[in-house]
């Protein structure tokens, strides 16, 4: 049996003065070079380079804002359609026990790509969270990354035909 392991060392010693990720990745052609699964009106979704567990999703708004409040309805709106529909796609995907949802703004809130404000969306399952992650700062990971997109750009295809 073959494991990845998520180093978030390389994420956390990135040049921050470097240009948006998130900004980037719009810019990309949609591949596994971007991550990006899915593409909405004002918002998209894309996997977490550096995962908490396989599936972890992150919905983004295309402006490049860290000002939650400033957000408008409609905007608000579709990014919590999408967090709803990556529940539903991850639930059929992965077959977690439970979700992380949340967003992480400035530094105190734990932001770590503070100026372009995101959703996470995680699946957890009972028990993933063991000694490996808590003493080895490692996380083992059942699949790659591109596994992991392939899965979910086709579970989120499948979940727009139906």
């Amino acid at each position: 049996m073959e494991h990845i392991y998520s180093d978030r060392r390389e994420y956390f010693k990135r040049d921050k003065n470097e240009r948006c990720v998130f900004c980037v990745a719009q810019q990309k052609e949609d591949n596994f070079n971007n991550l990006i699964i899915h593409r909405g009106k004002d918002c998209f979704v894309i996997l977490n380079l550096y995962p908490y567990s396989s599936g972890h999703i992150m919905v983004v708004p295309n402006e490049h804002t860290n000002r939650f409040e400033d957000l408008s309805p409609e905007l608000l709106s579709e990014m919590m359609m999408l967090v709803q529909k990556g529940i539903r796609v991850l639930t059929r995907a992965y077959c977690p026990q439970g979700f992380n949802v949340g967003l992480n703004i400035g530094d105190a809130g734990g932001a770590g790509i503070k100026e372009h404000m995101h959703i996470h969306v995680i699946p957890r399952w009972i028990g993933d969270a063991n000694f490996i992650t808590v003493i080895g700062k490692t996380r083992v990971m059942p699949e790659s990354l591109e596994e992991t997109y392939d899965r979910l750009r086709e579970e989120w295809q499948a979940d727009c035909e139906e």
